[in-house]
């Protein structure tokens, strides 16, 4: 059988190898000239089961329209007429209840569980090695009110079985030492001792190259244009290659990991994904002194910003910017992440040699990503994975992949498509769609 994966990202790579695990002939299908160019390019680096709190929950609507207007705030909504950005903040504001946060937050750290255990198997299978960390994860607060509010779901996480534990501000300096610069500014933090970090671009070009040694074949420049259905199932993909040529794809099930793209691909087939692009963006730079800089991976809750030492350098991620397609840089906000960084560990990093990206991460309003089949008999949703798509690769292939054999995936998650035995019903709105 032959399936061909639309995205070369490391979702799609993911799925690629557990595809063609499976025995399945695989094709990878991107427009750019290599795998992870995009969104899986310079993300924040973090394996963070522990970072299963959805955005949409009870205390954001709040804190967005305290948020308007500030250039450089942590989740900053740039109003468009555009109605898909309308669509998508309506249905944000209906998931901010506690009942829907508590159960997308379930269903977040069941599938990070998960997909972490499948990428630590994936590791010891294959040596695969891209500047993993295996320190955990530590959340800081220096918001005493902020700190309060963790613990329920700290303690909810707990309970789902990603132990989150709550520390005070001297024990996370026992932690990670290099904070003891900021120790002021600390309240508390939280610690998940399993979290893990890494390169996920690097890993995503690696498994490539493992995916290649298996027989996957990779047609890299080569832009999707349309998805052709006849009787209910996708007959080709049409593609434009780098030279400007017509290509048509065939296959016999294909997969759609386009990140934001997917959401226009699918419309005309009638599936609808409620997806928009929210703008991270990024800083990387050389460690200038290792005794400054940090070595456990960090998330700053009060600014949404996580940190990761990557071998011999630093990167900073976060933010999240909903206002259209553009992945232009806004410096104002590249100045907050560096002015933010100074502050917690000046001196660590070479500020002269920072390089900043920006990338567009498809984000659902619950933060539940597409993983499953949709109405159209022979395409395969694993898109929509938002800020956790690192974390959640491996564990969105290896499901994605047994559903595509036939075969009930391990996870208890929410998939969206045909329902199989172990699997809740699917009650996310934007699930039910496709």
């Amino acid at each position: 059988m032959k399936v061909v994966v639309l995205g070369a990202g490391v979702i799609g790579v993911a799925s690629a190898w557990f595809l063609s695990r499976h025995g399945f002939a695989v094709s990878v299908v991107d427009r750019q000239a290599e795998p992870a160019a995009e969104t899986s390019f310079a993300n924040g680096g973090q394996i963070s089961v522990s970072h299963a709190e959805p955005w949409a929950n009870p205390a954001a609507p709040l804190k967005i329209l305290r948020w308007l207007g500030q250039r450089d705030a942590p989740l900053l909504l740039r109003p468009q007429p555009d109605p898909a950005q309308w669509r998508w903040g309506l249905a944000f504001l209906r998931e901010c209840t506690r009942e829907r946060a508590r159960h997308n937050t379930a269903q977040l750290v069941r599938l990070g569980l998960y997909s972490r255990a499948t990428l630590q198997a994936l590791r010891r299978e294959t040596g695969i090695a891209y500047d993993e960390r295996t320190r955990g994860i530590l959340h800081l607060y220096t918001d005493a009110a902020e700190l309060e509010a963790a613990r329920e779901p700290a303690r909810l996480m707990t309970e789902l079985g990603c132990e989150r534990r709550v520390v005070s501000a001297d024990e996370a300096v026992a932690i990670e030492p290099a904070l003891r610069q900021a120790r002021a500014l600390l309240v508390g933090a939280t610690y998940t001792e399993a979290d893990e970090s890494g390169d996920a671009c690097r890993f995503t070009r690696e498994l490539a190259a493992m995916c290649r040694a298996r027989g996957v074949r990779f047609l890299m420049g080569h832009r999707v244009t349309a998805l052709r259905s006849s009787g209910g199932r996708i007959g080709h993909v049409e593609a434009i290659d780098a030279e400007g040529r017509y290509v048509r794809l065939e296959g016999d099930r294909y997969v759609l990991a386009l990140g934001c793209d997917s959401a226009r691909l699918a419309a005309p087939l009638g599936v609808r994904l409620n997806l928009y692009p929210a703008k991270g963006y990024s800083l990387t730079m050389p460690v200038r002194d290792a005794s400054l800089a940090h070595q456990v991976s960090l998330t700053d809750d009060r600014h949404k910003l996580v940190f990761s030492r990557l071998g011999e350098r630093l990167r900073i991620a976060g933010t999240a910017e909903l206002g259209g397609h553009g992945r232009a840089l806004d410096h104002i906000r590249c100045a907050a992440i560096l002015r933010r960084v100074e502050q917690l560990f000046p001196g660590a990093g070479d500020t002269s040699r920072v390089e900043y990206w920006s990338g567009l991460r498809p984000a659902t309003p619950s933060n539940l990503p597409y993983v499953g089949g949709t109405r159209v008999a022979n395409l395969f949703l694993n898109t929509g994975h938002g800020t956790l798509g690192w974390t959640q690769a491996c564990g969105s292939g290896r499901a994605l992949a047994d559903l595509i054999a036939g075969r009930q995936p391990e996870v208890d998650f929410a998939f969206c498509g045909a329902p199989v035995a172990r699997a809740p019903a699917i009650t996310s709105r934007e699930n039910m769609s496709a």
